[in-house]
Parts: structure tokens; sequence; C-alpha cells
């Protein structure tokens, strides 16, 4: 079947895309790995290739295209070759929105300049010890000050995304008790420097999978917040966070599809290679049989990413249908990544191989962005249940 989602100017950039990832990420890559992080110079080259400002406006210095379909083929091109950019892709899949959306003028002005060059590297710190998925339920607070200058912010994030090299954070913390008959009422968002006295950054987190990606957490003791650095109204914060999950969730299930087509090419290359009784390993038919079951999931997968980013570039894309292309999309990789490595036997257990790497990656994408089983509940929410 012949993909309709990409253009010319889309597979130029994959061109681009697929030769910087060969001469600046693969020779280095294994380093990043056993750092646990990418280095931060590598934000710069990734700003300097245009990658941060594909969205922009372009009075901001952007390139102003409103479509996803870059960072879909990003996605492709990353888990193609078994690489991630870091933590790179909440900077512009989660952080940027917000910015679009609720940034004033002058806040855009002061903000997307420096994001579009790499120069300050953005992150969103939601989640709480003891919190999880009920975002409702965070304790973090930002209190105005008697002469409405500025907030004071106290509290603690964790599984920050970014949260090790970020320069600007934007932090989701009460502003107002939540009511009785709402208990979402009270959130705020507010961009927070990480260079303000009393925010720090606590632990690098030692992750199963998701290596180069630096996730930390952090803690916040009397930080001043300037009040024009309130991003949005006040005490609105939990109703910006749900209009922004369908973009999430779309990167999320675009980004599992990615992997799970990498998986096949992984073990399809591997088992051709691989000699076993006298016979290559693709010889036998439980390996054809197991190779072409994976392909079909992955064109299944295929078509719900596509028709996802299509609905997603027109505006249309529900909360509902985000949450289905989620659930199908990771529940599909979880399937092919898992019968990929099994062909690949001992070897699939070693982290030289990149589709260990990928089993580890693969894991949380059930969990972040709302576990699979919030989905359905999503889902089910939908359909009248």
């Amino acid at each position: 079947m012949r993909r309709t989602v990409f253009n010319e100017d889309h597979e130029a950039f994959r061109e681009t895309i697929r030769a910087f990832i060969e001469a600046e990420v693969v020779p280095v890559y294994d380093e990043w790995f056993a750092a646990g992080q990418a280095p931060r110079d590598f934000y710069y080259k990734l700003g300097e290739l245009g990658i941060f400002g594909i969205s922009v406006p372009e009075e901001f210095g952007g390139a102003g295209m409103d479509t996803h379909k870059f960072e879909a083929v990003l996605y492709e091109e990353t888990a193609r070759a078994g690489v991630q950019f870091g933590g790179s892709g909440v900077h512009v899949l989660l952080a940027l929105p917000y910015i679009k959306m609720l940034g004033t003028d002058e806040q855009k002005k002061r903000y997307l300049p420096k994001f579009v060059t790499g120069e300050e590297m953005w992150a969103i710190a939601m989640t709480e010890p003891g919190t999880g998925s009920d975002l409702a339920g965070m304790k973090t607070t930002a209190k105005l000050s008697e002469d409405g200058t500025h907030y004071v912010l106290n509290g603690a994030k964790t599984f920050i995304t970014g949260g090790v090299h970020a320069d600007k954070v934007i932090v989701c913390a009460r502003t107002a008790a939540p009511t009785a008959e709402d208990r979402r009422h009270g959130i705020s968002l507010f961009v927070v420097d990480t260079k303000a006295e009393g925010y720090s950054v606590g632990r690098k987190l030692d992750k199963l999978g998701l290596r180069t990606s630096d996730t930390a957490e952090l803690a916040f003791v009397d930080v001043k917040v300037a009040a024009e650095d309130l991003l949005g109204e006040e005490n609105k914060g939990f109703y910006y966070l749900g209009h922004n999950l369908a973009s999430e969730r779309w990167g999320i299930a675009y980004g599992a599809y990615a992997q799970a087509k990498a998986a096949v090419r992984f073990a399809k290359q591997y088992v051709q290679e691989r000699t076993v009784f006298g016979k290559p390993v693709a010889h036998f038919q439980n390996t054809k049989f197991e190779l072409a079951a994976c392909q079909a999931e992955v064109d299944a997968a295929e078509a719900v990413a596509d028709r996802a980013t299509e609905a997603l570039d027109a505006g249309e894309l529900t909360p509902a249908e985000a949450a289905s292309a989620k659930l199908f999309c990771t529940e599909v990789a979880h399937r092919v990544i898992d019968r990929c490595l099994q062909l690949h036997g001992g070897y699939g257990y070693m982290n030289e191989y990149p589709i260990a790497r990928l089993y580890a990656d693969n894991r949380v994408n059930r969990i972040y962005g709302g576990t699979s089983e919030i989905m359905k509940s999503i889902i089910a929410k939908d359909m009248g249940l």
C-alpha cells in the first residue's frame, strides 16, 4: 500500500536527517548510552539543523510550518538507526505547544528565539512523587506575593524528561485549593528559570530504557517566579494540560509504531545473516511466519499512526482517538519487538544489538503519557460506557 502522508519536502528532510544521524549520532551513541545522556552541545547542533524551529512562527526565528509530519519523520529515522536524540523530544513535542497556545506576544519574544537555537532547552514538570496519573492530586504550590510581582514556588517533581539539561521548565503548581465540585481547579502553569535560587536538580534517574534521555527529580524551595512568567490564566492549568494531551499521545503512538517497524528491519537483517544448522535462520518456516505476522501488525499500526497524524494536523484529533491510537500502537510495538528479539536468540539480550535497547526503550510507552489502562478508560467513556 502506498503511503500518502508525506510529500517531497518531508522526504528531502528524511534524507537530511538520515545523513545527520549517520555522521553525528551513530559514531558516538555508545558513549551517550554509557553516560546516560546526550551531551548538552548536541542540542546546539539540532538547533543549527532547524529541528527545533520547524513549527515556530517565522517572526521568532522558526520556519512557521504548522504540521507534525516532520516530527513523524524524526521518529521513523531515529528508530530506524536505533538511536535517540537525548531528551530533545520533550522540548518540541511537549513544551512548545504550551508556549504557542498560551504565551503572550511579549513572552514569545522572550522565549522562542533561544528555544529555536537550542540555547535554552525546555522541559515540563507535571508528575510528583505519589501522584502518577492523578495530576489533580499535585501538592506543589505557587503563592502570589503581597505586592503581586512574583509567585513563590515550593514542592517537588519526578520523572522529568530533559530535567538535567533544561534551562527553562514549565512547572505545574497549585495556586488555589481544589473545590468540592472540581478537584482539578486551582492548577496553574509557570515558566521557571533553572538558574533561579532555590531551584535544584536531584537525582538523574537510572532508567530501564531511554538511556540517553536525561530524566531527573526536581525540587523547589521558595523559588521566586516573576508574575510575567505565568503561562496562560491562573487556575486553568489542568484544562490546558488536557488540551495538549492529544498531541503528546500522538507522539507516543507514532514513536511506538516507528519502533515496531525498526524491530522488523533489525530482525530481518539478523535472520538473513545468522546461520544455524548450516542454514540462515531466515530459511526456517517459523522465522518466515513470525516476521510475516509482525509485518502485518506493523502495517496496521502504520495506518493508525498516519490517520492520527492527518487528524492532528487538521486540528481534529479527539482525546478518545488519540487514546485509541496510543493504546493500539504501543500494544503492537510491545508484541512485535518481543517477537523480533526472540528471533535474535541470546544475542537479542545483548545491549550491543539495537533490538535489546529497543526492547527496553519501548516498555515505557504503555506507561507515560497515560497508562494503557487510562487509555482504555478514556475510550470506554467516549463509547458511552
